[in-house]
């Protein structure tokens, strides 16, 4: 919802050209700001490149610059990946390279951490490997459970998506080989 306020507001950099999700959750408050909303039923699918070509023609339809992946919990074949090299930018609810992959603050947890995070990054083909644009963190102690810690993390991956946007939106962020030089 953050980006989608921001895009009616004018303060994102760019224009939400649509919102494609893989439940229905996010067709109301998308109708509200009149983005298109396109829904790719994974649950449904016979094989995993159905709903990534699905995805693929979508993303052609509207031709946008670059695809945001924002609660996107599926992992991209390399094949899907390669059609928009260097144009998908995943938020990542940990501090990169810790916790890769699902369930991140289930991680940090039961590791005992004292630091969570998270991490805006470019998609690769190697998960949670891209290259990084930010990572925001905020210390936490013993007395906070897992959900604890993903309702406070919630708050740092909004803030971080928020942040690469703009950084990625102004030409600030360069990539070169598998990291970033970024311009503040």
């Amino acid at each position: 919802a953050d980006i989608l306020i921001r895009n009616f507001f004018g303060t994102l950099g760019a224009t939400v050209l649509a919102v494609i999700g893989s439940y229905d959750k996010l067709q109301n408050i998308c109708e509200r700001f009149d983005v298109p909303f396109h829904e790719v039923n994974y649950q449904t699918a016979t094989s995993k490149a159905e709903p990534e070509q699905q995805l693929i023609n979508l993303i052609r339809q509207h031709q946008p610059e670059y695809v945001v992946l924002a609660k996107f919990m599926r992992i991209l074949s390399a094949e899907f990946v390669s059609q928009f090299s260097g144009k998908i930018i995943n938020i990542h609810h940990s501090f990169l390279p810790a916790f890769i992959g699902a369930n991140p603050y289930r991680q940090a947890f039961e590791r005992g951490v004292k630091l969570i995070g998270a991490t805006a990054h470019f998609v690769t083909s190697q998960l949670d490997e891209g290259p990084i644009i930010t990572q925001q963190i905020t210390p936490i102690n013993h007395t906070l459970t897992a959900a604890d810690m993903m309702k406070a993390g919630q708050e740092i991956e909004t803030a971080v998506l928020a942040k690469a946007l703009r950084l990625v939106f102004d030409d600030r962020v360069f990539v070169y080989q598998n990291k970033t030089v970024v311009f503040e």
